[in-house]
């Protein structure tokens, strides 16, 4: 009784402007989800690969695991890590983490 009726009526004049103004939110929580999650996370990732990229044999470095050394050989892929005199082992480039001033392995105890 009521499904005819319903069916029958006619858009009001200017809905398809109101479809678009809709979108209006979900566009802008885009854009507000990219300025705030997106673009600073790809700039961390970049910042990332440059240090990865300029790494140095002598340079004291943390891995992500927290292991802290000095780099002794570096390869395409991997390196090795003087992490006590004596004492090497081999980590993945992309495990550096973070990259340490000179002369702080000398002040950890």
């Amino acid at each position: 009784m009521f499904i005819p009726s319903a069916l029958a009526q006619s858009p009001a004049a200017g809905a398809g402007d109101a479809g678009l103004i809709g979108f209006l939110p979900i566009v802008l929580m885009f854009v507000l989800l990219y300025f705030l999650m997106i673009r600073p996370q790809m700039k961390r990732q970049k910042e990332q690969k440059a240090m990865i990229d300029a790494l140095q044999k002598g340079d004291e470095v943390v891995t992500a695991g927290g292991v802290a050394g000095r780099i002794n050989k570096l390869g395409d892929a991997y390196l090795s890590l003087e992490v006590a005199s004596g004492t090497e082992i081999t980590v993945q480039k992309a495990a550096v983490q973070t990259l340490l001033p000179k002369g702080t392995l000398k002040s950890i105890p």
